[in-house]
């Protein structure tokens, strides 16, 4: 079921079923001259008339060399004039000509003659048929009336079969053009080409019978192309047994000419399918698939691919009729377009339901399918891959598909510009990665970057992609990872490379110390490191990178953060270097010469800018207009070498720079060397710049801060206040394990705002709206503990509390979006963790906030983008901002509760909260706060 769903996501490219139209002269020159047109029928006739009967024979043998030709091209406008002039003149000899005398005939054969010569050229169609030569025509597709002496009947007839054969050999060629299809029919022609069909049966010359023959079988094949009107007709008119009947005829031609409008009346009609079926088409046509002639074994696939699309009926009938192993010969045919329709059809009969995949592999055809994968036809390799797809949803079709050399070819199929294609070969491989015999061999040959690095058109495909590495990951155990461990230690040096890089992606994190541990896999990935290929470097960083991750994850909950990651430096001598430099940044008006494998390898800034969806991605020369060249230039310096010396005159503007870009090691250097200059006259922009831009922690670790009675002076009133909530921390390394007073001054705050809520909103209102941050009930811990909770586990900076605050207040101040018991505790863990990110060197991820804070990560992630969205991502929180809420937490925390607001009030730019006159009329002018429903998501534990 897995594999139709994927199937149905993305259907292949079908080849168009419909019979081409035949124009028998398959590319006509453009134009003929009407004169000449009429020169050389007049000529013919003439030649003819030597004979009473005229030479129909002698006419045969060039028929081929005379459809093909074409006249002198007109290339004047008045030619179209001289057209239409012939066009009357031949329609008036046509309708004056209806009889058996031997001058009549002759003139009936000249004149469609010259029309069908004109018609070759679609470019004077309408002329022909504006000029009334449809309903003559249609007239002389049967025979005139029979003289009145009995004798005369028994005489040989001039032209016998030759005037009508002229006839549906011009209104075929009309029939070309769709809008004429239905002017032919209504002028009666399809019951008389319908007969002309049966002529053979009481024919004495049988070569212009089947001439004739192969001209109405053509003309009724154009009339129902793409016509399904039309194809009901020539059903209802009796027209599909004789043409069944046709195909057991001698002449090749008129098999092929039969088969031809079989196809097409099959067409996308179920009754026309049935009948075919009825009239035991199927064994003759099975025959005419083993025919040495490609014309015919085409032909007949095509009918029998018509009649099977959509049937699974006639699917049943035509493989108990013998057609899979033909079909599987013609995977070998000469005619390219035989192999395609072969292909597809055999995709037809593998389908999900079917119970012949196994017959079909059994029966030889994967080998010449995968063959047809490496050919240059596009056509070929589509059907080829849809066919493999088909067949790889069996679990023993899989291993004959990759034993037979399948894998490579549809890897490189991946490659393919053409979304069909792609979407074909991704769908094979997805069916091939679900035996585990052949996953080694999968990893073995590439096949997981092939899927990680593609660049796939259509989503289908992608997430076809996406399944296909799930499905691999789910197979990396057991004996599957013992032999791609085995193939790691003992294999080729590029095999080596792939194991390693692909189980880096693929292994689950309780088998990594085995893998790259035990195993040297680690080894292996650093190596890459330090390849002189680039592609070695970014692919070893990558994996590197997806490992560190994975370890992460399974950190416990009580775990200090994870320590930064090691770094490899090409050194000082590719600092500003052209040499393999493959990116330029522009500085200043300056160029700066630099390398993506390495800026890739030192920050998550740098791989979001170059591996993301970022307009730098694909960029070779990138603009920096927020960074002086001097400070980028030991930016740069610093991630080529690991090390550079910070003077205090650049430290403040290179610590901006290595927060911008997420340079850990580098933000540490700037903070150290700041500190040491830290007085009392700039402590307190210093420690609200750390505390709000940056870290907000790991700069307090180099500050100890005197307290002297200085500090506490009214000019420095901020300072004040962030010693008051406890927003600076000790000397010491490890972290105080003292609750800041930050966090209980800011859940008093927020239990007096709720209290207020409950006492003053509207139950009625209450119910109103709801929000995603409201629970199901009321959690059993206190704001108070649940901060703490927080702050224990989470080891964010107590600064994040008070962003938290300024961004709780930023998303209240939406229309009906209000605090109460069941939300607050949701708002203020997303608000710390939205807060941490964002301030914070070192931050746990949502999975880890989850769990501290009772909820499910799904959840996490959910209430995380509401917030950001609703807050429009304002981040951002200039210092007197910052200070002002300092200030105004610590005055209202202590505040009367009489004096506390319904809710949380803006602040706009550097002003302080404020009040209206009175908590009622604040609570008149806002409306109702949140709803309490019961229905509302689960409360935390």
């Amino acid at each position: 079921m897995e594999a139709e769903k994927q199937q149905r996501q993305q259907k292949p490219q079908r080849p168009r079923r419909k019979a081409q139209k035949r124009r028998l002269d398959d590319e006509a020159a453009a134009s003929a001259a009407a004169a000449a047109a009429a020169a050389a029928a007049a000529a013919a006739a003439a030649s003819a008339a030597s004979s009473p009967l005229g030479s129909a024979d002698a006419d045969d043998d060039n028929e081929d060399d005379d459809e093909g030709s074409a006249g002198p091209e007109i290339c004047c406008r008045h030619s179209q004039a001289a057209v239409a002039r012939e066009v009357r003149a031949q329609v008036d000899a046509l309708q004056h000509c209806f009889s058996w005398s031997h001058a009549d005939r002759a003139a009936g054969k000249r004149a469609t003659t010259v029309l069908a010569e004109l018609a070759k050229n679609e470019e004077v169609v309408n002329v022909i048929v504006e000029g009334g030569a449809v309903p003559v025509l249609v007239c002389h597709l049967k025979v005139p009336p029979a003289e009145a002496a009995a004798g005369e009947e028994q005489q040989p007839r001039p032209f016998e079969h030759e005037v009508e054969k002229g006839a549906a050999f011009a209104l075929g060629l009309l029939a070309v053009k769709p809008e004429h299809q239905q002017l032919i029919v209504d002028a009666g022609a399809l019951p008389l080409l319908v007969s002309l069909l049966k002529r053979h049966k009481n024919a004495t010359n049988t070569r212009a019978v089947n001439s004739l023959i192969r001209r109405a079988a053509d003309a009724i094949t154009n009339l129902a192309h793409e016509n399904s009107n039309i194809k009901t007709c020539i059903r209802i008119e009796g027209g599909i047994p004789p043409l069944v009947e046709l195909l057991e005829s001698q002449d090749i031609k008129v098999q092929r000419a039969a088969a031809g409008a079989l196809r097409t009346l099959a067409f996308k009609n179920d009754e026309n399918k049935t009948l075919i079926v009825d009239c035991n088409a199927l064994p003759t046509l099975i025959l005419m698939l083993r025919s040495e002639d490609a014309a015919i074994h085409y032909e007949a696939v095509g009918v029998i691919g018509n009649l099977v699309h959509s049937s699974p009926n006639i699917k049943k009938e035509v493989l108990n009729a013998g057609a899979l192993q033909p079909v599987i010969g013609l995977l070998s045919s000469c005619c390219t377009e035989s192999q395609r329709e072969a292909a597809l059809l055999l995709g037809q009969f593998a389908s999900a339901e079917s119970e012949c995949k196994v017959h079909i592999v059994q029966r030889g055809a994967v080998r010449p399918l995968i063959e047809m994968l490496q050919s240059a036809d596009f056509q070929l390799r589509e059907m080829a891959a849809f066919a493999l797809g088909r067949l790889a949803q069996d679990t023993h079709n899989q291993a004959g598909i990759a034993y037979n050399g399948g894998l490579l070819p549809l890897l490189k199929l991946l490659d393919s510009k053409n979304g069909s294609l792609q979407h074909n070969a991704a769908f094979a491989l997805y069916g091939v990665a679900d035996n585990e015999d052949y996953v080694s061999d999968f990893v073995k040959v590439g096949g997981v970057q092939k899927l990680q690095d593609g660049e796939f058109i259509v989503q289908a495909t992608k997430d076809c992609v996406a399944k296909t590495l799930k499905r691999l990951e789910e197979k990396i155990n057991g004996r599957v990872l013992k032999h791609l461990v085995y193939l790691m230690r003992v294999g080729e040096k590029s095999v080596q490379r792939r194991v390693a890089l692909a189980l880096a992606h693929l292994c689950a994190p309780e088998d990594q110390r085995t893998i790259f541990i035990d195993n040297n896999g680690l080894d292996l990935l650093l190596d890459l490191l330090v390849s002189v290929s680039p592609k070695h470097q970014q692919d070893g960083s990558v994996a590197l990178f997806k490992l560190a991750n994975k370890s992460a994850a399974l950190s416990p909950m009580d775990a200090a953060p994870p320590s930064p990651r090691s770094q490899v430096y090409l050194g000082e001598q590719y600092v500003n270097s052209s040499t393999l430099s493959d990116v330029m940044f522009l500085v200043e008006g300056k160029r700066f010469y630099a390398h993506r494998i390495t800026l890739l390898a030192s920050s998550d800034a740098f791989r979001a800018m170059f591996d993301g969806g970022y307009r730098e991605k694909d960029a070779r020369d990138i603009e920096i207009p927020n960074i002086r060249w001097d400070v980028f230039e030991l930016m740069m310096r610093f991630i080529y070498t690991g090390s550079v010396l910070v003077t205090s005159d650049l430290a403040q503007d290179l610590l901006r720079a290595a927060d911008q870009y997420l340079l850990e090691g580098l933000k540490r250097l700037c903070e150290y060397t700041i500190a040491q200059d830290v007085n009392l006259e700039n402590v307190s922009d210093i420690t609200v710049l750390f505390h709000v831009k940056f870290s907000g922690y790991t700069l307090a670790q180099y500050l100890c801060l005197p307290m002297e009675s200085s500090t506490t002076d009214a000019s420095d009133k901020h300072l004040e206040s962030y010693l008051t909530l406890g927003l600076t921390v000790s000397q010491s390394k490890k972290r105080d394990s003292k609750v800041p007073k930050v966090l209980s001054l800011l859940a008093m705050y927020l239990c007096r705002a709720v209290q207020k809520n409950e006492k003053l909103l509207d139950s009625k209102k209450i119910k109103e709206s709801t929000t995603i941050f409201h629970g199901q009930r009321i959690p059993d811990l206190s704001i108070q503990l649940y901060a703490e909770r927080i702050f224990k586990y989470a080891e964010c900076s107590p600064s994040c509390f008070v962003l938290a605050l300024v961004y709780m207040e930023r998303y209240l101040q939406q229309p009906h979006v209000y605090m109460t018991p069941f939300s607050v505790h949701r708002l203020l863990i997303t608000s710390v963790m939205v807060a941490a990110k964002f301030a914070d060197d070192a931050f746990f991820n949502n999975a880890f906030y989850a769990r501290v804070g009772g909820i499910s990560t799904i959840e996490m992630n959910r209430l995380e983008l509401d917030l950001l969205f609703n807050l429009d991502f304002r981040l951002k929180v200039n210092l007197e901002t910052f200070g002002s809420y300092c200030l105004q937490l610590e005055k209202h925390a202590m505040a009367s509760p009489e004096r506390l607001p319904v809710q949380l009030l803006c602040i706009n730019g550097s002003k302080d909260l404020s009040y209206g006159s009175s908590a009622d009329e604040f609570c008149q002018s806002k409306l109702v706060r949140q709803s309490y429903s019961s229905q509302a998501l689960q409360g935390c534990s």
